[in-house]
């Protein structure tokens, strides 16, 4: 396991100042999604500070349940604390609606949600992994992240994903190359109301994607149809006749009409592209 000791480049520099930043905070509480970002500053958070670093996950249909189960076992394995807390955005008729802030709303919950955990167990600071890439994409949920004052170490000592991914590598964590995630309902264009059965119904056909071996794939939600997206080196393997049949039956026997692929292949935030499109025609 890398000990931070190796010849000094910019990386080590910046893994320092976070390992400082940490010290210097004492107790957290690190909103934990399972991903590499945030599973990476746990990690550094634990290796810090042990058991004043606590990791706190977010429940709700939103979080499908391989994702969940996934968060658990990286928290077991880099020996963190670990609270799972339920949250209910659903139930605010706002987020439900699936405006183009929508995030926002999520975030306000969980944050909040967060914030009461860290101060009736007495932690001065709550964490998230937002990362400096995380800047080039629709984020709404960060104002949500301002108003309550949830710090983001990564994105203050300038860490990019690739430095992430690299940091994380070197501590050995088996999440360095994991492909970025993104809840549910970032599957639904915006305007399309969100509902439990929607997400059951589009977590239902990842896992199908899962299970006969894709890597980086989403399912977008358009209403009779599901939108699939995979890493272009994997559109071979999506055109194999067996694949092919085998996800057809099985989408359709979730309650979708009709199945088609997108050819420009897997991309963060695909459904943004629309947003950014008004932004600019504006």
């Amino acid at each position: 396991m890398w000990n931070g000791m190796a010849d000094a480049d910019p990386l080590t520099s910046k893994v320092a100042g976070l390992q400082a930043l940490l010290r210097e905070m004492g107790h957290v509480v690190v909103c934990f999604s399972g991903g590499v970002d945030s599973g990476y500053l746990l990690a550094e958070a634990v290796n810090v500070l042990g058991d004043n670093a606590l990791a706190l996950t977010a429940v709700s249909p939103s979080l499908a349940p391989e994702e969940g189960a996934d968060a658990r076992g990286l928290a077991e394995s880099i020996g963190a604390r670990h609270l799972l807390i339920d949250t209910y955005e659903l139930d605010d008729p706002r987020y439900a609606a699936n405006p183009v802030n929508r995030c926002y709303f999520c975030k306000t919950e969980l944050y909040g949600k967060a914030i009461d955990e860290a101060a009736a167990l007495g932690i001065p600071h709550v964490l998230d992994g937002f990362n400096l890439d995380d800047r080039g994409d629709h984020r709404p949920g960060r104002k949500a992240a301002r108003e309550r004052r949830v710090r983001s170490p990564l994105d203050e000592l300038g860490f990019t994903k690739a430095d992430i991914r690299e940091a994380a590598r070197r501590m050995g964590l088996r999440v360095w190359d994991k492909p970025a995630l993104a809840c549910l309902s970032s599957r639904f264009p915006y305007g399309t109301a969100i509902t439990p059965e929607k997400l059951t119904q589009v977590n239902r056909c990842e896992r199908v994607l899962r299970e006969l071996g894709f890597r980086v794939y989403r399912v977008r939600y358009h209403d009779e149809l599901a939108r699939i997206e995979v890493a272009p080196d994997e559109f071979d393997k999506l055109m194999r006749p067996d694949v092919r049949e085998e996800i057809l039956r099985r989408f359709k026997d979730a309650g979708f009409t009709y199945v088609s692929i997108d050819l420009q292949g897997y991309r963060t935030g695909s459904l943004n592209e629309a947003v950014q499109d008004i932004s600019v025609r504006r």
